[in-house]
């Protein structure tokens, strides 16, 4: 009798490898869609939580943080080092991200923008950090903060002294401080930092925040491109940096679109349904605008989220 031969030949075993091949091909793409939009529903989360925070903030302080890109000195000076996304951090985190301190000017050093009084001692402005964890006073003055720092996923801005952070400004030449804060969004695009006990974190990248003038009636009044426009340009020399130039766009040769022209930002933020040719207006009229770079981790781009419909 002839013996039988077990197992596979190895044209079977093409065949199986082939199928197993084709079977991922189709599964790797839906996992990939998957793990997309399970970012995005988190990102979506995230803004959520922001609404409610701001809201109370709001409630608290009267109206929405600030978002422009000044630090003030004093009533008539002031410096272009800070943006809508670290003012952001300080009115829902504090400075230091132990809370938010009710005297703030929303100086990028912590220091008090109008003369501050302490018992029968008044401070000029610039001369007095309201942010001293070591002051008793100071910190039962400060609120709880607005946002839970888990879901703020909080990241230092830039590198600095023996802080690690999401950029190096000096670099590339942008006038931000390093010292501060912004929001991470979800997507995990930015540097990989190291934190100061040297774990790494992935971070996310800043989330944008423009406060609206609700007196103005055109996009251009009610919302300045200007508010974030360093950290953009920030974002965009860094990828430059790192990945060489940018592939063509419609909206132009750049990584990031929100890096180029005034235009592009109004564009961005229109709200076409209630716009004419000869007027628009954007979203979010009343209140903030919102803007992750989602997940390709470009500013401008179609699948940015927003905390309105595009």
């Amino acid at each position: 009798m002839k013996a039988h031969r077990s197992g596979l030949t190895l044209v079977e075993i093409l065949v199986v490898v082939g199928v197993i091949a084709i079977l991922a091909g189709m599964l790797l793409p839906a996992i990939s869609m998957v793990r997309k939009t399970a970012r995005e529903a988190k990102q979506r989360v995230q803004f959520t939580a922001i609404d409610l925070a701001l809201a109370t903030y709001k409630n608290d302080q009267g109206d929405y943080p600030p978002s422009d890109r000044y630090t003030w000195l004093e009533e008539t000076q002031q410096t272009e080092n800070s943006s809508g996304a670290q003012k952001l951090a300080e009115a829902l985190l504090g400075w230091d991200l132990l809370g938010f301190h009710p005297d703030s000017g929303y100086r990028a050093d912590g220091m008090n923008r109008w003369p501050y009084r302490v018992g029968t001692t008044t401070h000029a402005a610039g001369t007095y950090f309201l942010y001293d964890r070591t002051v008793d006073r100071d910190m039962d003055r400060r609120r709880s903060r607005y946002l839970d720092l888990d879901t703020a996923n909080a990241v230092r801005l830039g590198v600095s002294g023996g802080n690690d952070g999401l950029f190096n400004l000096g670099a590339v030449g942008i006038p931000l401080a390093p010292e501060t804060f912004v929001l991470g969004d979800a997507f995990g695009k930015g540097k990989e930092v190291v934190l100061r006990d040297g774990t790494r974190k992935r971070a996310g990248l800043p989330v944008l925040y423009y406060r609206a003038n609700p007196t103005g009636r055109a996009r251009e009044d009610i919302y300045d491109n200007r508010d974030n426009d360093y950290l953009v340009v920030a974002k965009e020399q860094t990828d430059l940096a790192q990945r060489g130039s940018a592939p063509a766009r419609a909206q132009g040769n750049l990584w990031n679109p929100l890096a180029g022209t005034v235009s592009m930002f109004y564009d961005h933020i229109t709200d076409w349904r209630a716009s004419t040719d000869s007027f628009r207006v954007p979203h979010k009229p009343d209140s903030y605008i919102l803007i992750s770079a989602g997940n390709d981790g470009f500013y401008g781009t179609d699948d940015d989220i927003c905390n309105f419909q595009r």
